[in-house]
Parts: C-alpha cells; sequence; structure tokens
C-alpha cells in the first residue's frame, strides 16, 4: 500500500507573479505609488522642501495658497508644504517603527502559545483579551499619558495596542498548522521546539501577518495624528500632520481653510494607501488565488 508524502503548505507566489497582479491591479498599484512617492518625500525631504519647516516670517503669516507658498503659511508665516513634507518623516517613521515592534513581539508570543496551547493558551489569552476589551485609541491615551509626550513613548503606546491583533492572528494560525503533516514530519526527525516553531511553522503565518501589517500602519498613522491632535502626542513646534491639523482647526472660523485641509488631505492620502495595498496583498497572498496567471 502506497503511503502518501506529507502535506506542507503551497510555496509563497514569486516576486515576479507578485509584481505581475499589482500591476494588473490599478487601486492597487497607484496605492503602492503613492506611498512610495511619499517615503521619498520625507527621505529627500531637506533637499526638496522650498523653506526650512520651523522658519518664520511675520511678514507672511497667514498667507493663503500662492505661487511662493504652494500651500499657504500658517499663524507664523511657516510655509505648509514644507512642514508637510517634513512631517512625513516622523509619521511615517513612527508608524513604521511601532507596527514593526508590535509585528516581532506579538508573532513570536503568539507562535510560542499557539504551538504549546493547553494550558499556557489559557492562562497567557486571558490578559490579551483584557487588553482588546479596551478601545484601541483610549488605551493608547491612557499609556501616552502615563508616560509623558514624546516620540518614542508615542510609538511604544502604538505598539501596545497593536500586539494583541498580531498575538492572537500567529496564535490562531499556529494552532491549525502544528497539526497538519508537515509539522509531525519535522517532529518525527528530531528538530528542537524553538526550530520547529521558528523555521518549519511561523514562516508559513507569514501571508495573513502581512497583510494585518500593511493595513496596521494605516491604523498608526491615525492613532498617531488623532493623539497630537488632542495634545497627547508629537508636540509643537515639531512638524506633524496631526498637529498642524489641530492648528488649522482653530483657524476654520476666521476663513484659513488651508492650515486644516492640507495636513488632513496628507493624513487620509496616506492612509487610503496603505489599506489600498493592504487589500492588494490580501488578494496576492490568498493561496486560492496562486493558479490565476
Amino acid at each position: 500500500m502506497q503511503t502518501s508524502a506529507p502535506l506542507a503548505p503551497l510555496p509563497p507566489p514569486s516576486p515576479s507573479l507578485v509584481w505581475r497582479r499589482i500591476r494588473r491591479n490599478p487601486l492597487s498599484f497607484g496605492a503602492l505609488c503613492v506611498i512610495g512617492l511619499i517615503a521619498l518625500a520625507a527621505i529627500f525631504a531637506p533637499w526638496i522642501a522650498p523653506y526650512p519647516p520651523d522658519a518664520t516670517d511675520a511678514a507672511a503669516a497667514l498667507q493663503s495658497v500662492s505661487w511662493r507658498h504652494p500651500l499657504g503659511t500658517d499663524l507664523y508665516g511657516r510655509d505648509q508644504l514644507s512642514r508637510i513634507i517634513f512631517a512625513a518623516r516622523i509619521d511615517l517613521s513612527v508608524a513604521f517603527a511601532a507596527t514593526a515592534a508590535a509585528v516581532v513581539i506579538g508573532s513570536l508570543l503568539g507562535a510560542i502559545i499557539g504551538y504549546r496551547g493547553g494550558w499556557v493558551d489559557h492562562i497567557a489569552m486571558r490578559p490579551v483579551d483584557a487588553i482588546m476589551a479596551f478601545p484601541a485609541f483610549v488605551l493608547a491615551m491612557g499609556i501616552t499619558a502615563a508616560l509623558g509626550n514624546s516620540t518614542v513613548n508615542v510609538a511604544i503606546a502604538i505598539s501596545i495596542t497593536q500586539v494583541p491583533s498580531y498575538l492572537r492572528l500567529i496564535r490562531g494560525e499556529m494552532l491549525r498548522i502544528r497539526e497538519m503533516e508537515y509539522a509531525d514530519a519535522a517532529r518525527t526527525v528530531g528538530n528542537p521546539t524553538w526550530r520547529i516553531v521558528l523555521i518549519h511553522l511561523l514562516p508559513n503565518c507569514m501571508p495573513p501577518l502581512i497583510v494585518q501589517a500593511t493595513l496596521a500602519m494605516g491604523f498608526a498613522l491615525l492613532t498617531m495624528a488623532a493623539l497630537s491632535f488632542i495634545g497627547l502626542g508629537i508636540q509643537p513646534p515639531q512638524s506633524e500632520w496631526g498637529v498642524m491639523t489641530a492648528e488649522g482647526a482653530s483657524q476654520i472660523v476666521t476663513g484659513e481653510w488651508w492650515l486644516f485641509l492640507f495636513p488632513g488631505l496628507a493624513i487620509m492620502i496616506t492612509v487610503l494607501a496603505f489599506n489600498l495595498v493592504g487589500d492588494g496583498l490580501r488578494d496576492f497572498l490568498d493561496p486560492r488565488m496562486r493558479g490565476i496567471r
């Protein structure tokens, strides 16, 4: 009687296949280009920004959109375009750092808890359930208020709110794949537990993790902007989209619409781009779609 080979998960799609699918999806491709342009603008901000972000000019205060100042100026005569470009640096860096830390911590804890199961799973998941019972933004507010207003503390607060979602995601995936035949084969040949978890099982949980991380970048940006808007995040005069939106909100009633509009558009466009890329990745990394051209 012939025995069947151990079942293994489908191999990940090749980069060329992913790239072809991205190019065939106009929304995802356009969103990826937008993120790339924003990232390049943030990296080369000192060279492409027309003015220093904190340079004041009392004679140019509250000027509307013009050739000299394409996005207008604020109450202190600072150029809005320059401040938005420099603000992309801190917004993207904090969102990326917070998401990366949450992915590493959440995936490692989730992999260990999911693989062990049993009483380890029951005990470890109770604090996670307690954290997830709080609204994420309220929890971020409390952590930031307790730690203090700084860039590092904002990143820590955002990462703490994201860890439970990654932990639960990887735990669920690990509970499923630890019973598959290729996992049994890895245990049979005598691999140590750490190697089974990190080398054989965890990489097969990456597709949903990548999608979740991409979508969470938008959430991290929104959380950071909201914290700064209410005064718990990045503090003035540092350039940050949430701070600029808060400063512009008080000027809307007097007709200075550009102070609020353009930073708000920067937040909206960036978050929307990450969401569209995440939706596209969900299709690209779905095993059921891999046989399609």
